[in-house]
């Protein structure tokens, strides 16, 4: 028997392509939803094949924009899901949505089908930001899905970018007050990345210098009423993301769709996948995989667990090192972890801990 697998699948389909993305997405509004959706059953039916009837702990739907999609074509994903794999009560099943694309029926729908988790992309309270970023909805939608998400007692998240031009501390505490009046259990504030391809990339921006970013980062763990459990996600204890923690701590799982990529395990070697109609699969080593699961566990406030082929992938010298300098510490769980000085120094700090 395979292990449980957890499943990504994403939606490419957006309502209009934001300023800063780099994700494979593409403007359209009213796509063939159902050719789409058959192309995901699809895949559905041949990860069947290979995995047997496994467990799938958690279900993310990212995009994209996923909540463009009509919820009739979602209930029959999550349906054949549900044929074809052991689906739980328990099964987390997140969907990502734009405030602007979601009415309350739909997300009652959402619920009803099993939607059990929303991933607002709000990205600001501010208008101007919000259209210099190019979204397509406003502070007020955004406010509005919230409110609308609590009142159903949904477990709800929300994106924030900051770092843009002109942002100082001020602007980041402003901004963690305002998530802690909402009362949020859970939320990512992710500092904006210039990737050269997007139009960001093109506009020669003024951004904060390093030292100001770092300041703002800090100053998240100091005014955030949710303590952080990831580099860049906080939520109350039990309110964690299921799918992204089970991903950090090198669980296997299946990227559907066009875009999508995964880690399976499959008669015991490590796969990596990616999604959509030609759907590749490449044996990777225990080794690789071990030094995959050291870059995201090390991502996270409870580390890496140290298992035998964790401690093969990693530089002896270089954990010494780090633990002499206060960068990392050994959990009693038998884990490497980062400590809030080390957290701020991660890439390099990856970089002398890996064989």
């Amino acid at each position: 028997m395979n292990s449980a697998h957890n499943i990504y699948i994403h939606v490419p389909f957006c309502a209009s392509k934001c300023r800063y993305c780099a994700f494979y997405s593409a403007p359209n509004a009213h796509p063939d939803w159902a050719a789409y959706t058959n192309g995901i059953c699809h895949e559905i039916d041949i990860w069947a094949e290979k995995l047997g009837p496994v467990t799938i702990p958690t279900v993310f739907f990212g995009g994209g924009t996923p909540s463009l999609m009509p919820p009739s074509y979602m209930a029959k994903i999550i349906t054949h899901l549900g044929h074809r794999f052991h689906i739980h009560p328990d099964t987390e099943i997140t969907i990502e949505a734009n405030p602007r694309t979601l009415t309350p029926g739909a997300l009652h729908e959402f619920v009803q089908m099993g939607i059990n988790r929303l991933s607002i992309g709000v990205q600001s309270f501010i208008d101007t930001e919000l259209e210099f970023m190019g979204r397509c909805h406003n502070a007020t939608d955004a406010r509005r899905l919230i409110d609308m998400a609590l009142d159903m007692r949904l477990n709800t998240s929300a994106d924030f970018i900051y770092g843009m031009p002109g942002h100082t501390t001020d602007h980041i505490i402003n901004l963690c007050q305002e998530i802690n009046r909402i009362g949020l259990n859970h939320c990512s504030l992710y500092e904006l990345t210039i990737e050269p391809a997007t139009p960001f990339g093109k506009m020669n921006l003024d951004m904060p210098n390093n030292d100001i970013m770092a300041d703002m980062y800090q100053a998240i763990a100091s005014t955030l009423s949710l303590p952080r459990y990831e580099v860049s996600n906080y939520a109350t204890p039990g309110h964690e993301c299921r799918h992204n923690t089970n991903i950090w701590d090198g669980a296997p799982y299946i990227g559907l769709g066009r875009g999508g990529a995964g880690r399976p395990y499959i008669n015991g070697t490590w796969y990596e996948q990616s999604g959509g109609p030609t759907l590749t699969q490449t044996p990777i080593t225990n080794a690789t995989r071990a030094i995959e699961k050291i870059m995201t566990g090390m991502r996270t406030i409870r580390g890496v667990t140290l298992t035998d082929d964790v401690r093969d992938a990693i530089n002896p010298n270089g954990v010494a090192t780090a633990l002499a300098n206060g960068d990392i510490h050994i959990t009693p769980e038998n884990r490497m972890a980062p400590t809030t000085k080390g957290i701020l120094i991660l890439d390099n700090l990856l970089i002398n801990l890996i064989r």
